[in-house]
């Protein structure tokens, strides 16, 4: 595998910036000139020009380029944490960045417009909030198995896997260029995921246990506003989670540093219910539910399974959301799709997981694990060992893993499956005896209840803003009261983020991936920093409070008696009361919606399909009382009255917004 530079000298100059390899000396440096945005690669130890300044920080790695309304900008990767080194290959989280504009009359601490003032802060907000993690010599976004079974000689950007290279279109000015050959060691992969790795030593074996997770960038996005599948068989929050186990069979003592003799690969999958269904948030603590029966729903499912099938083999579906209540419509509909895709080495198995282990009764999952105990030995897992020069096994299959946000019952699942694998690798090997188990060697249980726990919360806040729920079973092996005391604070935490906050992090989402592109004219963009909402509508939240203001202002008032501020509180907890209606009436506008590509199509659908209710829409708002459409670079928020030939003519094409991705 051809590595990648990793720490660079940057001179900054008004026409250009460069890059300069700190090792080796002497190599080609890098130049992207400010103008033009022409990229050069420099001949061998070429002379920097006298009027070019050191930029203060080591640059660790170019994350790409971005264009964004007024200039075309460079983010460079100037801090890293170390965590970990795998199989001789150190792992890294990048930990801060810094966008260089190429424009020199454009300033990121100062933007020139508030469109592209919003849109930097997007992309600000973006790369703070997300576990990137990579390394200069180490494909993280492939699995083992995939690794072996691929070619070793060309660079990391070329052979990572599409679907994880997470920065795949930033880098896509380096990688269309002519020269991308020879500028293979400035691209540097990253994949937005975790990475956990410990080690432990069990009857004289060094032992390495590793946990990876790897977020898809297609469908990429948040709880509400990505669900279900797309045209391209792209589905919600798909992750694929990579346990690895390292055993030295050597006396402990006597082992080298960084060789294992086996080394062995289990690889599971999540990913939402692959059919066309949202949740519309309006302030409800329950959104309403919308399953959309289009045209291409079981066309989709197929392509998704038969990608799933090419890339992992056989596929076994465990589906854990609820078959009663309010999840019922999707279990039905993933059913259904199901029966009509009706592809070989793909089966579906259920599972009740809320009615399994209802009263805390965690450890019903080994009934789900019975039942898929001939699929996981058939399936296998993939084991290379020095003894010989093929693999010893291939895994053949996986299980793919799926509840509502295919989050917290997904995550107490893979556990329990990662759980029942490791335990059958570590006997085969002959680490542990026939009458051993993993939970009789606490240092290695209580490592791999930490790092499942830690993978399962930072997926959760990927998606839905919040640590995961349940893991404290995951931690502990046991449901306890505090544990459902925090998990209620975190499904507050959610709500909260979910209704208030999301839509920009989702806007961050498809500016980054690339989903959606800005035009270069930052004026017809007004609608992503202009609130277009009626008067009366964003009026209200400011009676709300002022109310609330004056009946707190009251208690502290002078009184003559008891009754001498009845009707003062009484205007002002009326006031409050009807502006608390109002807004509840009206939820769906107060939700914090995605600007750069509104799922307005998915709000008013009006198709075949199930829908739960249409709460929060306003009073005789069955059908829709407004309507959306994609305005330059926003939305516009139209008037009861406005046709929806449009709308509907785009139903077809829709779900969740329009891709406009470019690689």
């Amino acid at each position: 595998m051809k590595p990648v530079y990793q720490r660079l000298n940057l001179f900054v100059d008004v026409d250009a910036y460069t890059f300069v390899p700190v090792e080796p000396v002497g190599a080609q440096s890098l130049t992207i000139h400010r103008s033009t945005g022409d990229i050069v690669l420099n001949p061998p130890n070429a002379t920097i020009p006298s009027t070019a300044s050191r930029f203060a920080k080591t640059v660790y790695g170019i994350l790409g380029l971005i264009s964004l309304a007024l200039s075309e900008y460079v983010i460079v990767l100037t801090g890293r944490e170390h965590r970990g080194k795998l199989m001789a290959n150190d792992i890294y989280r990048a930990a801060d960045f810094d966008i260089l504009p190429l424009n020199p009359n454009v300033s990121v601490q100062n933007p020139p417009h508030p469109v592209e003032g919003h849109l930097l802060a997007l992309v600000k907000s973006h790369l703070r909030g997300g576990f990137f993690l990579f390394s200069y010599s180490w494909d993280l976004s492939r699995r083992l198995q995939a690794q072996q079974e691929s070619e070793k000689e060309k660079p990391l950007w070329e052979v990572a896997d599409d679907r994880f290279f997470w920065n795949k279109f930033l880098q896509s000015r380096l990688i269309d260029t002519d020269i991308a050959q020879v500028l293979s060691p400035y691209i540097l992969p990253v994949i937005y995921g975790t990475f956990d790795l410990r080690t432990v030593y069990i009857h004289g074996h060094r032992i390495q246990l590793c946990l990876i997770s790897r977020r898809s960038r297609y469908r990429a996005g948040t709880r509400y506003f990505r669900r279900g599948i797309d045209h391209d068989g792209h589905v919600a929050n798909f992750n694929e989670t990579e346990q690895i186990l390292l055993v030295e069979d050597q006396p402990a003592a006597l082992a080298s540093s960084g060789d294992y003799n086996d080394k062995l690969s289990f690889v599971q999958i999540r990913g939402s219910v692959p059919v066309y269904w949202a949740e519309i948030n309006t302030l409800r603590y329950k959104p309403d539910l919308q399953v959309m029966e289009l045209q291409d729903t079981v066309d989709a499912a197929r392509l998704h399974l038969q990608e799933q099938v090419s890339l992992y083999g056989e596929q076994r579906l465990v589906n854990l959301v609820n078959q009663k209540g309010h999840e019922q419509p999707v279990k039905e509909a993933y059913e259904r799709t199901m029966s009509q895709v009706d592809l070989p080495g793909v089966k579906y198995q259920y599972f009740d997981f809320h009615n399994e282990c209802k009263h805390m009764r965690w450890d019903r999952i080994s009934v789900l694990i019975e039942k898929l105990e001939e699929d996981l030995l058939k399936q296998g897992y993939f084991h290379t060992s020095t003894k010989q020069s093929s693999p010893v096994q291939r895994q053949l299959g996986t299980v793919r893993t799926n509840c509502m946000d295919n989050l917290d019952r997904t995550n107490v699942v893979q556990a329990a499956l990662a759980k029942w694998t490791l335990n059958h690798q570590l006997k085969t090997l002959g680490v542990f005896s026939e009458n051993e188990q993993l939970d009789d060697f606490e240092t290695l249980s209580s490592d791999f209840r930490e790092m499942w726990a830690d993978h399962a919360d930072l997926i959760s806040k990927a998606y839905a803003g919040s640590g995961a729920l349940k893991t404290d079973f995951t931690r502990t092996n046991k449901r306890t009261k505090m544990g459902a005391l925090e998990d209620g604070y975190k499904s507050v935490l959610r709500y909260i983020k979910n209704n208030y906050f999301d839509g920009a992090r989702q806007d961050a989402f498809d500016l980054v991936t690339g989903t959606w592109i800005p035009h270069k004219n930052p004026s017809i963009a007004l609608s992503l920093v202009v609130d277009r909402r009626p008067l009366v509508i964003r009026s209200m939240p400011y009676i709300l409070s002022f109310s609330l203001f004056m009946i707190c202002a009251g208690l502290t008032l002078p009184r003559t008696s008891d009754y001498s501020l009845f009707y003062y509180f009484m205007l002002w907890f009326i006031m409050a009361c009807l502006s608390i209606v109002f807004i509840m009436i009206h939820g769906i506008e107060y939700v914090s919606w995605p600007r750069l590509m509104p799922p307005t199509d998915i709000i008013y659908y009006t198709g075949p399909g199930f829908r739960s209710g249409h709460h929060g829409k306003g009073l005789g708002s069955a059908s829709g009382k407004a309507d959306g459409i994609v305005d330059g670079l926003g939305a516009k928020w139209l008037p009861s009255g406005r046709k929806r030939a449009a709308t509907n003519a785009r139903i077809e094409e829709i779900e969740m917004g329009t891709k406009k991705r470019v690689d």
